[in-house]
């Protein structure tokens, strides 16, 4: 079988069975192109509420996948490739992190979106890359715990400077390794080139950038710049959906360590697999702890950093 006529297989099954693929940014070409909707993790999952489906399969890494049950409980929902996990999401477990609420009393606990649906149970509002800043603003508390990211916690404190911030030191793995010489080295090697990067990056980088957004901001802005050229300091699968989405004009990666590998590991397979119930594995919440999560984050925390993102909306796909 190629990949088109896989492709052609994948459509076909998800119009009979009544299912959503969902894909984050990060998924390679292929399995962006047999998607329902493409973007970042919580406009996906939101979207995914939104549609009439009787599934949904997500094409990410599982708290995306645990997003989109908290917020579709009553839809079935599975992770394509049930290996495909978040390092950053799981390097901070509940009993830790009641540790840390014990070292700083009166915190507001603010969770970034990539966290696990338990830790979620225990956080006072849970915010996207687009929303933090926002949402941290509006906070009525002024000191403020944010996990478990401290560069886009950084980047928030930074422009709140009448809030107090404390942090938990994780971070993304693969942004983290991006560093000033890296973008010196590109710099040098594109000159005329825009820089664009995620928060999620060290200040070092971001400090020098031309824009800082979300994955889908960063995509919205090469797409509408009159620029030709772009330093692409996030996951590099964006260099080339933006190569796609935009001939004319010309990308290249900040850093070759800027790949996740968590996120390569979802194929076509995986999903034609997950669409004859042979493959997948569909999310349950089955502890009285995780099942809060149901009803405490959909209120709260995560319908709340929807609502006061400013990241571009999902990109639908004709089936």
């Amino acid at each position: 079988m190629t990949v088109h006529e896989l492709q052609q297989e994948i459509l076909r099954l998800k119009r009979e069975k009544n299912i959503c693929i969902l894909a984050h940014a990060y998924q390679s070409q292929p399995v962006l192109e047999v998607a329902d909707y493409t973007g970042d993790s919580y406009g996906l999952s939101v979207q995914a509420g939104k549609t009439n489906a009787d599934g949904v399969i997500m094409c990410g890494v599982r708290f995306m996948a645990e997003t989109c049950k908290i917020l579709s409980p009553e839809k079935t929902v599975w992770l394509a490739n049930p290996m495909a996990g978040c390092p950053m999401a799981e390097q901070l477990d509940l009993p830790t992190l009641q540790e840390l609420k014990k070292q700083y009393p009166g915190y507001a606990v603010v969770a970034y979106i990539n966290t696990t649906s338990e830790l979620k149970t225990a956080c006072d509002v849970c915010v996207t890359s687009s929303s933090a800043l926002k949402i941290c603003s509006a906070l009525k508390n002024d000191k403020i715990l944010f996990i478990p990211d401290p560069n886009l916690g950084g980047y928030v404190a930074k422009q709140l400077p009448e809030k107090q911030f404390a942090f938990y030191h994780g971070g993304c793995p693969r942004h983290i390794v991006c560093s000033a010489a890296d973008v010196a080295k590109a710099r040098a090697a594109h000159p005329e080139a825009l820089l664009l990067v995620h928060p999620e990056c060290r200040p070092e980088v971001v400090e020098q950038a031309d824009y800082v957004g979300s994955t889908t901001g960063i995509m919205a802005y090469a797409e509408k710049s009159d620029a030709k050229e772009f330093i692409i300091g996030t996951e590099n699968s964006i260099v080339e959906h933006l190569s796609y989405a935009c001939p004319e004009k010309r990308f290249y990666p900040l850093a070759v360590q800027l790949t996740c590998m968590n996120m390569k590991l979802t194929t076509l397979m995986d999903i034609y697999h997950c669409l004859q119930g042979s493959g997948g594995e569909e999310i349950r919440f089955a502890s009285r702890l995780t099942r809060r999560s149901l009803r405490y984050c959909p209120k709260k925390p995560m319908k709340k950093a929807y609502t006061a993102s400013r990241c571009e909306p999902p990109r639908g796909r004709s089936p």
